[in-house]
C-alpha cells in the first residue's frame, strides 16, 4: 500500500519533496492510515485536530488521543475547540456544513500561520462515490458526477485511491489504532444512509459496484473535460464584460443548441437556481425588462442582451465629497485631482473622466443616484433636458439606469457619472483650475 501510496502522489503531482504538509487528522481509520504512511516518508509533516464539540466526552478522548500520537510520533501537533451547534445556528446552516466551513478555514489559518505549504484531507475511494451518489440523488451539473479531485489548491487527497476495506486491512494488517466515530453508524444522515444501505443493495446487484461506479466516473471526467472546452469556446462569443457587469449576448444564444445546458453553465458563478433559469429561458423571446435574481446578483433580460450585475442596493444612498479630498471608495470609487491650468491643457475625451471648473464648484459635493425629476444641461446644449429622457436617448437599459450616479454641486448635476457633464460647470478659456475626477470601475 505504501508504493501505491507514494505512486498516487507522483501521478498526479500533489507534493514535491520541499514542501511541507499539514495533515487533517481525526483519529479515524482513514485518517490515522494516512498519517502512518506519511510517517514512512521523508516530508515535513504536522498534524491539525478539529474538536467540534458534538459527542462529548468521546469528542475530547479522540482530541487525546491524537495528541498522545502526535507526541508519541515527535510530530508537531495544532488543535482548536468550536461551538459547532452555536456557529450553524448562527449561520442557518446545518451542523454538517458548519463543521465543514470551520475546519477549513482553521485548517488555512494554521498552515499559514506556522508556514505549511499543502493541507492533507483522508478522503478516500468511497468517499469519491458516496459523493457521486449524493450529487445524483440531489440534482447537479456534469462536473458534480466527477467526483472529488485529488488536488484543489493547497488541499490535496493522496490516499483518494483506496477504498475503505484496503484501509481497515493496512490498518489491522499494521496494528494501527484508531477511534470510530459512533455517529458515522447513524443513518439519519444522508452520507451514512447511502454508505450504509444504497451501496450494500448494489452489491446485491453487482459484488464490484465500486470499481464500476469509480470507472463511471473517471469516464465522465473525459467527457466533463470535453464538454467544458465546448463551454469555453462559446463563451467567448456569447458572453462579455461591459462596465462591470456580465453581458450574454441573446443573438448568440439564439444559435446554441441544447441551449439550456449552455446557459446553465454561463449562469452557475452567479447563483443562479434551475427553476430561474427555466423561467429566463421562457422569457427570453418576449418583452425585454423582466428582472431576475439570486442571493447576490440579478439577471435583466434587455432588447439584445441578458446583462448581470450586483443586486443594486436599496435605499438612496448618498456621499459627500469633501474639497481636499483626493479620492472616495464607498458603492463607487472616484479619484479627484486638482490642477491649475495652463496654455498645453486640452479636455481629455474619456467618459469616465470629467474636467471641470473648479470655481463653479461648491463643496461638499453630493454623490448620489438620479431621480425621477432630475434635469440637467447637456454638455455642448444651453437648453436643460430630463435625465430620463437623457438615458432614453442612449437607450439605456434599465438594470443601467438604477445603477447611474450623480455628481451634485448646490443642487445642480455637475456629472452623470461615465456618460455626461453638464455645461455649466465645463472648462472654458477664463478657467484658471481644473478639477479632473476619474470614475475607477
Amino acid at each position: 500500500m505504501y508504493e501505491k501510496f507514494i505512486k498516487y502522489i507522483e501521478e498526479n503531482y500533489l507534493i514535491n519533496n520541499s514542501q511541507s504538509v499539514l495533515l487533517a487528522v481525526s483519529g479515524g481509520v482513514d485518517s490515522m492510515v494516512m498519517l502512518d504512511l506519511f510517517r514512512k516518508t521523508n516530508y515535513n509533516i504536522g498534524v491539525a485536530h478539529c474538536n467540534f464539540k458534538l459527542r462529548g466526552k468521546e469528542s475530547d478522548d479522540d482530541e487525546e488521543f491524537v495528541r498522545n500520537k502526535a507526541n508519541d510520533f515527535n510530530i508537531p501537533i495544532y488543535s482548536v475547540h468550536f461551538d459547532t451547534e452555536k456557529y450553524a445556528n448562527k449561520k442557518g446552516i446545518s451542523i454538517q456544513m458548519a463543521a465543514r466551513e470551520l475546519r477549513y478555514n482553521w485548517f488555512e489559518e494554521i498552515r499559514d500561520k506556522n508556514k505549511y505549504d499543502l493541507i492533507a484531507i483522508a478522503h478516500n475511494g468511497d468517499d469519491v462515490i458516496e459523493t457521486f451518489l449524493s450529487n445524483l440523488i440531489r440534482g447537479t451539473g456534469i462536473k458534480g458526477l466527477t467526483g472529488i479531485k485529488p488536488k484543489n489548491d493547497l488541499i490535496i487527497r493522496p490516499i483518494l485511491d483506496f477504498y475503505r476495506s484496503e484501509i481497515l486491512y493496512y490498518a489491522d494488517y499494521n496494528e494501527i489504532n484508531y477511534r470510530e466515530d459512533s455517529s458515522n453508524n447513524s443513518v439519519k444522515y444522508k452520507r451514512n444512509f447511502i454508505r450504509h444501505e444504497i451501496i450494500p443493495l448494489f452489491e446485491k446487484l453487482n459484488p464490484d459496484v465500486k470499481i464500476t461506479i469509480s470507472e463511471t466516473i473517471q469516464k465522465l471526467k473525459d467527457v466533463e473535460e470535453i464538454y467544458r472546452q465546448k463551454i469555453e469556446s462559446t463563451k467567448k462569443q456569447a458572453v462579455k464584460i461591459e462596465n462591470g457587469n456580465i453581458i450574454i449576448s441573446v443573438s448568440e444564444l439564439k444559435k446554441l443548441n441544447p441551449l439550456k445546458p449552455y446557459l446553465f453553465e454561463y449562469l452557475k458563478p452567479f447563483g443562479f437556481s434551475n427553476d430561474s433559469l427555466e423561467r429566463i429561458i421562457e422569457n427570453g423571446n418576449k418583452q425585454s425588462g423582466k428582472i431576475f435574481y439570486s442571493e447576490k446578483y440579478q439577471l435583466l433580460i434587455d432588447r439584445k442582451n441578458l446583462i448581470i450585475s450586483k443586486k443594486v442596493s436599496k435605499g438612496n444612498p448618498v456621499f459627500y465629497i469633501k474639497e481636499n479630498d483626493k479620492s472616495i471608495d464607498f458603492l463607487i470609487k472616484l479619484n479627484l485631482k486638482r490642477f491649475d491650468r495652463d496654455d498645453s491643457f486640452s479636455v481629455i475625451k474619456n467618459e469616465k473622466i470629467a474636467q471641470v471648473d473648479f470655481s463653479k464648484l461648491t463643496f461638499p459635493l453630493k454623490l448620489r443616484k438620479w431621480n425621477a425629476g432630475d434635469f440637467f444641461y447637456p454638455l455642448g446644449m444651453k437648453r436643460q433636458k430630463k435625465v430620463s429622457d437623457f438615458f432614453i436617448d442612449l437607450k439605456m437599459s434599465r438594470l443601467e439606469k438604477e445603477e447611474a450616479w450623480i455628481l451634485e454641486s448646490a443642487n445642480e448635476i455637475v456629472w452623470i457619472i461615465g456618460k455626461r457633464i453638464d455645461n455649466r460647470y465645463k472648462v472654458t478659456e477664463k478657467t484658471k483650475v481644473i478639477l479632473e475626477i476619474t470614475w475607477l470601475k
